[in-house]
């Protein structure tokens, strides 16, 4: 699939700037393996880079107007990249505005460029096609002008790119985009950014994401919220333990000590947020362990704390769950990403895929009246130039 794409992507450039493109960038979306807002909580997410891409092309074109055009949009922009950038309508030209915009505010010298991209990431579908989009476009702009640009300065200013378009992302995203390695997933330290790899052996496994194809309204009003809850429970407990600086240096018995004087729903979210910490942990060790079954277990807890606990799931991802639970053939799942819809990510054994996705494709329909969309995925490697 990504080698059809590839092709057509070389080939439009060709086509439009009569040119062959002197560098061509893959850049992955992501999935998030385990670690559901816990970001903004001093905890862990363990990301890896998926096998769904953006593909750009690039080569100079000695000007000071950077030329982009959007494939599968069918879309053009043409940018003087010599004057402030301004936000505009289109809105996938404004994360590009953002990375050049970043470019310009750090000094480093660079002229215009041609530029073509196409994408075979699902749009909406939680897999961050945005972090692809402004990566994978800096790294193509900073091999293209040798800038000198480390892979962590690209996550960071990815990261404000996102920031300047008005999305107060975490670092996540960006990072498991550039740091992506087939085979691993990766565990982020979310607060200070050390990483390390586990082993992602899912040869006897498929990945597979069904996608409630909802995402309902509450999410920025809840995701304040829950915020805020976490705040003040972590004020209580601290001023309880002040030995405790984090929420990762609690234990569960910290907040079971505490569920007194916490607010029942404050209770529900610190205890999830302790809870969620251990079980990135837990399923780092289950992973170099070659241990599927575990780690599909602490997919279906996880799902049950973001569920009753944090209360951010929906009907549409609580049923796919609850129903992945009644089948041997699925070992794992769970709501992936912020809350309120999106994907829920499922660990298949090898053999059975065709006969899960029929069954819930159906019922879901029956249930909901909504198409459930299906997307097969593999771990696979962070952004990085295509050679043939």
């Amino acid at each position: 699939m990504n080698d059809v794409l590839i092709h057509k992507t070389i080939a439009l450039f060709e086509q439009q700037f009569q040119s062959t493109p002197v560098k061509v960038v893959l850049s992955p979306g992501r999935i998030n393996i385990i670690g559901e807002h816990i970001d903004y909580n001093d905890g862990y997410v363990l990301p890896a880079a998926i096998d769904k891409i953006i593909c750009f092309a690039f080569e100079k074109n000695n000007s000071n107007t950077a030329r982009i055009t959007a494939i599968d949009l069918d879309d053009s922009i043409a940018i003087n990249i010599k004057e402030p950038v301004l936000q505009q309508e289109k809105v996938w030209a404004n994360y590009l505005l953002g990375v050049i915009g970043q470019l310009q505010n750090s000094g480093l010298p660079f002229e215009g460029f041609d530029c073509v991209f196409s994408s075979n990431i699902p749009v909406g579908s939680g897999l961050s096609s945005s972090a692809a989009l402004e990566c994978g476009f800096l790294y193509g702009i900073n091999t293209l002008f040798n800038l000198g640009l480390r892979p962590l300065n690209v996550a960071l200013m990815g990261q404000k790119a996102e920031h300047w378009v008005g999305i107060n992302c975490g670092i996540m995203d960006q990072f498991s985009s550039v740091f992506g390695m087939e085979g691993k997933v990766i565990k982020i330290d979310c607060r200070n950014y050390d990483f390390e790899y586990h082993n992602a052996d899912f040869s006897d496994y498929s990945l597979i994401l069904f996608d409630s194809n909802v995402k309902h309204s509450l999410f920025t009003s809840a995701y304040n919220k829950r915020r805020e809850e976490c705040e003040e429970g972590f004020a209580i407990i601290q001023s309880a333990y002040p030995e405790i600086k984090s929420f990762r240096d609690c234990d569960e018995s910290h907040v079971l000590t505490l569920r007194n004087q916490l607010p029942e729903n404050v209770f529900r979210r610190c205890h999830f947020v302790v809870k969620e910490i251990a079980r990135v942990n837990k399923a780092c060790e289950a992973l170099d362990l070659g241990n599927i079954e575990l780690l599909g277990q602490l997919l279906f807890e996880g799902h049950d704390g973001l569920s009753k606990e944090y209360e951010v799931c929906c009907p549409e991802t609580d049923y796919i769950v609850n129903w992945a639970k009644t089948q041997d053939a699925i070992v794992g799942s769970r709501q992936m990403g912020g809350g309120f819809g999106g994907c829920a990510i499922t660990l298949i054994r090898k053999g059975h895929e065709t006969e899960i996705k029929e069954k819930l494709t159906s019922l879901y329909a029956e249930k909901f009246g909504i198409e459930l969309k299906i997307y097969d995925v593999k771990v696979g490697n962070g952004t990085s130039l295509y050679t043939k």
